[in-house]
């Protein structure tokens, strides 16, 4: 990949949003892993965010997906999802990382990422979740998503 022309990666990842920036990211980041790693993935998350393209999130994806390490990512399901629980009330990703992280013993960051993410493209769906398909019955949001629906029928049908 370092050596990949520009142009070809553009074209294999095109169907991803801001293909461009990525691909130009994708290139450098083998560079600099070629150039300062020796073709290695580091393993420090410092490391990781010096890569090109390599942000919080991604760092925490690589350090708890492919070295099995305690790491918790917050990507818009996550982020949606934790507070929909009431697990934080962080404005930012780093907020929710660290309540999230507070509550969930380190063993267990890795997969919890994972959970929220399945739990909010399953059944916490944006913008209106099944909160009757779920299983969480104590969430703090189900009676609030409850009200909202049955306010959302009663204008429609007025």
């Amino acid at each position: 990949m370092a050596g990949a022309n520009l142009e070809d990666v553009e074209k294999i990842i095109k169907s991803c949003g801001f293909f461009r920036m990525k691909a130009k990211n994708i290139v450098n980041a083998a560079r600099a892993l070629a150039e300062r790693h020796g073709g290695e993935v580091p393993r420090e998350r410092e490391e990781l965010e010096a890569l090109p393209g390599v942000g919080r999130k991604t760092a925490a994806v690589v350090l708890s997906v492919a070295f099995e390490g305690a790491a918790f990512a917050v990507d818009t399901h996550v982020f949606r999802v934790a507070h929909r629980l009431g697990l934080t009330v962080g404005k930012t990703p780093r907020a929710v990382e660290d309540d999230v992280t507070k509550l969930v013993p380190p063993a267990q960051w890795r997969h919890a990422h994972h959970w929220l993410i399945l739990h909010g493209r399953a059944i916490c769906k944006a913008p209106t979740p099944w909160c009757d398909r779920c299983p969480v019955t104590m969430c703090p949001s189900r009676s609030l998503v409850a009200k909202f629906k049955r306010d959302a029928l009663r204008a429609r049908t007025a």
